[in-house]
């Protein structure tokens, strides 16, 4: 080739090399201002971004204004392939929102204008959401289902939708009067305090109603509508609320609904928002998204400034829908409580001052019929988290281990009137029989629940023996079937000296909760160990991952329950973990010489007075519980029953002695339940 040849094509090559060097110039500048524009929308400020025809500064307020019904979320945005023309790009922009737990994703068109060396925005409503226009905004809608009710046995609702009055101040019907005063005389007159009240009052725009406090529409309300109307502003507004049957009713149990607070909302990773209701504590908080179901949410496009009044009468409606979910409505949680019987025992318990609880199940299938905490526990539920030693109660543990190591009720054993083991001096309770002194049967040492003829026996039964027997009756094991948080007891394996021997009168480091010893009650009438059971659908209609705790262990929520206000606190600081099942479930036989053993404590033992309960025949243990560091030593009193198929365990802290404390409330309980 010549060298005239080789420069032409040298040249060729210089101005075709120089024209793609220029083209991808122009490229490059386009696609970075297509990426900055998706990155400035998906922070839903474009003020960094520039625009052909606007300024950048009232393009970013006008975006603000378009989205500020969807406040505080934002857009993910992405900037698809640029098709080129002339001195203009055109590209998609790919939004994705999250609205609830769904996507909302659409795609528009956005457009650049080279101007110089630059790559301009060109500025239009359309490039944010599809065709929208100028003047119009984007608005979100909340459509709440109900919420679901809790329902009891044979689906008797326990908690649903009931008939409420909310009683207030209604700004706009002040008229001239001064709203601090009406304030004040509305506050006097329902039972709030003045001044924080009035100071509400205060705050509230003008147009606002204030409530005050929320009545029960049910009968009891004793302040009248007359009385509300007669100071000026005051309204009673009529509405309705998820509530039990009273105002206690299984209160600690079921737990409550109230309007979300700000932790429970930051918790709730978007599930909840300001206004929403929620579960506070129990059941209601435990299964909160079972209940609350899945809000609707629609999103529109509207004109600006359209007023509530203007969308109410145009016809056909003058909104855009844009996007929306659908309403999930709450499933309904079912239990195993029975209304009357749950009553029943608060009934029972309405005048016991200390902290004291009734629990109620159904040996043949678990069922939990009644766990009621006093009036004296102050709203924490004694029933199932209650931390306490048992006292004699856990007799019936030591007996089966008895049995176990060749013994029977008409065996033999030693019941002195005092023993000493390592200085430690142990006696029988106040009161006791001396005719069921020295060598008498196991029934009777049972029935007259003497002390020290047990603790004789810790020569022979062996604390990891004590363990065994106690999972062998439903205690201190997991509980995968009951659905609520719980704590079924705790016996440690290994023990010696002083502390064995407390074990063996169901002290020491030995604890129980009121339910697990009707459960221990309840596995002697059955013959078996009882599986309890309150919840009968836990995560039903639930599909969102972590939304709720599945109930698996001991506690029922596979964390340790908080330890009691008072009582035993001490000692729960060290409870065992709960073994997973019982190795050697107690037999039909084992259980049948426990009744046997727990109907003499009702024929010729201290629980006389139950032989007059109409209906099969009772059996029962009682027990008493020394505590703390008095001298004589306070006790909380405990009796466990079984009533054909029903197993009931009362206890009352400090209250003394088992047999003349919770005796006669269980008296009345199975008397009146007959």
């Amino acid at each position: 080739m010549g060298n005239s040849s080789k420069l032409a094509l040298a040249l060729v090559g210089l101005v075709l090399g120089a024209s793609l060097v220029a083209c991808g110039d122009g490229r490059d500048g386009a696609e970075g201002a297509a990426q900055q524009l998706a990155s400035a929308v998906s922070a839903l400020d474009v003020g960094s971004v520039a625009f052909e025809g606007k300024e950048s500064g009232a393009a970013n307020d006008q975006l603000k204004e378009i989205f500020q019904g969807l406040d505080p979320d934002k857009p993910a945005v992405q900037a698809g392939q640029l098709t080129f023309e002339s001195d203009t790009a055109t590209f998609p922009l790919n939004y994705t929102w999250k609205v609830g737990a769904e996507e909302w994703k659409y795609t528009v068109s956005a457009q650049l204008k080279k101007s110089g060396d630059k790559w301009l925005t060109v500025w239009k409503p359309a490039m944010l959401v599809p065709d929208l226009a100028d003047g119009e905004i984007i608005t979100r809608a909340t459509q709440t289902p109900q919420r679901a009710s809790i329902l009891g046995a044979g689906g008797a609702p326990l908690v649903t939708y009931r008939p409420v009055v909310n009683v207030g101040i209604d700004k706009p019907a002040l008229g001239g009067a001064d709203p601090s005063d009406s304030a004040t005389k509305l506050a006097q007159l329902v039972g709030v305090d003045p001044a924080a009240y009035a100071q509400q009052v205060a705050a509230a725009g003008p147009d606002a109603f204030v409530p005050a406090i929320t009545f029960r529409e049910d009968g009891s309300r004793t302040i009248t509508d007359e009385q509300i109307s007669a100071i000026p502003g005051g309204r009673a507004v009529p509405d309705s609320l998820p509530l039990a049957p009273t105002r206690t009713f299984a209160r600690a149990l079921l737990g409550t609904v109230s309007e979300a607070n700000a932790e429970q909302i930051e918790k709730s990773g978007g599930a909840l928002k300001p206004g929403d209701t929620a579960g506070a504590g129990g059941l209601q908080q435990q299964y909160d998204a079972q209940l609350r179901g899945t809000d609707g949410i629609v999103i529109r496009a509207q004109k600006a400034g359209l007023t509530t009044a203007e969308i109410q009468a145009a016809s056909p409606d003058p909104r855009r829908v844009l996007f929306e979910t659908g309403i999930k409505p709450g499933t309904p949680l079912k239990t195993t409580l029975d209304p009357k019987l749950q009553q029943l025992a608060e009934d029972v318990l309405g005048k016991v001052g200390p902290a004291s609880a009734i629990v109620a199940l159904r040996p043949s299938s678990g069922a939990v019929l009644a766990a009621a905490s006093g009036p004296g526990s102050n709203g924490y539920d004694t029933a199932m988290l209650g931390q306490y030693a048992p006292g004699s109660i856990f007799k019936m543990v030591d007996s089966l281990a008895m049995f176990r190591n060749g013994m029977t009720p008409d065996s033999k054993v030693d019941c002195p009137a005092t023993l000493t083991v390592d200085g430690r001096t142990f006696k029988n309770a106040e009161g006791y029989p001396e005719s069921s002194l020295g060598s008498v049967t196991l029934r009777d040492a049972f029935a007259h629940s003497c002390n020290t003829a047990f603790i004789n026996a810790r020569d022979t039964v062996s604390q990891a023996q004590l363990e065994s027997a106690a999972t062998s009756l439903g205690v201190a094991v997991e509980a995968p079937a009951l659905g609520a948080a719980a704590f079924l007891g705790s016996v440690p394996g290994e023990a010696a000296g002083t502390e064995h021997a407390a074990s063996m009168i169901g002290q020491g480091k030995v604890l129980l909760s009121p339910l697990a010893a009707a459960i221990m009650a309840g596995s002697v009438a059955k013959g078996a160990p009882v599986a309890a059971q309150l919840v009968l659908n836990p995560n039903e209609g639930v599909t969102s991952p972590g939304a709720e705790s599945t109930p698996t262990a001991g506690t029922g929520t596979g964390t340790a329950p908080a330890a009691p206000p008072s009582g035993d606190a001490s000692a729960s600081a060290s409870a065992a973990a709960p073994a997973t099942a019982a190795e050697t479930p107690v037999t039909a036989a084992e259980a049948a010489a426990l009744a046997d053993m727990m109907r003499a404590v009702v024929t010729s033992g201290h629980a006389g007075f139950l032989a007059a309960v109409p209906g099969e025949p009772v059996g029962a243990k009682t027990g008493t519980a020394e505590f703390g560091n008095d001298t004589p030593p306070k006790t909380h009193a405990w009796i466990v029953a079984a009533h054909g198929d029903l197993a009931v365990a009362v206890f009352v802290e400090d209250g003394g002695l088992g047999a003349t404390t919770s005796g006669p409330l269980l008296k009345e309980f199975l008397t009146r339940a007959s």
